[in-house]
Order: C-alpha cells, then sequence, then structure tokens
C-alpha cells in the first residue's frame, strides 16, 4: 500500500511541475506578442495595413524636409516621417527633443490610428561624424543600418 502512495505523490508532484511550467511558459511567451515594441520603417507599417491598426509599435525614419508643424501654444507636433520609399504623417504632443529638424533620423513609439502615427515619445538620431553611402546601396538599407545602430544605442 505505501507504494500505492509514492505513486500518486509522484504524480501528483509531475502534475503540480507541469502546471507551474505550462504557466510560466504562457507568461513568458503567450502575452509577448502583445507588450513587445516592434520598429518598423513607414514602409513596412504600411504594408501590414490593419493589422498595424493601434498596435504599440516603433516607427523609424527621417523627417520630411519643409513638413515640420510646430504649435509652442499647444504643445502640437505633426510632421512627416519618410525611409525613401513610403510617408506616414506623425502627430506628437509635448516639446520636441531640441535637436529635432528637418533631415533628421528619428525613432517615434506609439501607434498607428486613422492614417496618422500618434507618437508618444520621440527619439532623435544624431552625429557629428558622416557617413557616405556604399556603393550601390539603396537609401532603405542605409536607413536599416542607421535604424539598426538607433536600437542598439538605446538598449544601453
Amino acid at each position: 500500500m505505501s507504494g500505492n502512495v509514492e505513486g500518486r505523490k509522484k504524480s501528483a508532484l509531475f502534475v503540480a511541475a507541469v502546471i507551474v511550467l505550462g504557466a510560466f511558459g504562457y507568461l513568458m511567451y503567450g502575452g509577448l506578442d502583445q507588450n513587445v515594441v516592434f520598429f518598423l520603417t513607414p514602409q513596412e507599417l504600411l504594408a501590414k495595413g490593419t493589422d498595424a491598426e493601434d498596435v504599440p509599435v516603433r516607427l523609424g525614419g527621417m523627417v520630411a524636409p519643409g513638413s515640420v508643424k510646430w504649435d509652442a501654444e499647444k504643445l502640437d507636433l505633426r510632421f512627416t516621417l519618410m525611409d525613401g520609399v513610403k510617408t506616414v504623417e506623425v502627430h506628437s504632443k509635448g516639446a520636441p527633443p531640441q535637436m529635432f529638424r528637418d533631415n533628421m533620423g528619428v525613432v517615434c513609439e506609439g501607434r498607428f490610428k486613422n492614417g496618422v502615427f500618434e507618437s508618444t515619445n520621440l527619439m532623435i538620431k544624431h552625429s557629428e561624424e558622416y557617413r557616405a553611402p556604399k556603393p550601390g546601396q539603396t537609401p532603405q538599407e542605409m536607413y536599416k543600418e542607421m535604424f539598426k545602430t538607433l536600437r542598439e544605442e538605446s538598449k544601453s
């Protein structure tokens, strides 16, 4: 009879371990896609269509020349973000970073709603060193390389 009790204890322990591991796995991976902030270019964002609507993402690109509209009284910033292929209108509340300007590399965190990217956080990329594009490199490839550097810098 003691063998039967030990067998039940082992079975119960095994079931408990499976439940704990399953719950841990769900917490780690189940809700991950809802909490991860993706980094996209305007072309990638627009290619997602309705899947990109109201989902937290990071959007990176260059501020289109002449597109910045800043209302200092209302702390309302609007501009166009481009990646060399597509453009996205961006709206941000609050003062822009001090060095924000045309042709600046920018990463915006926020959500794409009704055709406008509503930014909650605006980060700029600035550097004193100029790197010419590599021979045959497209603007898209150059931006992706620049944004990869931005991503690495923002993690540190």
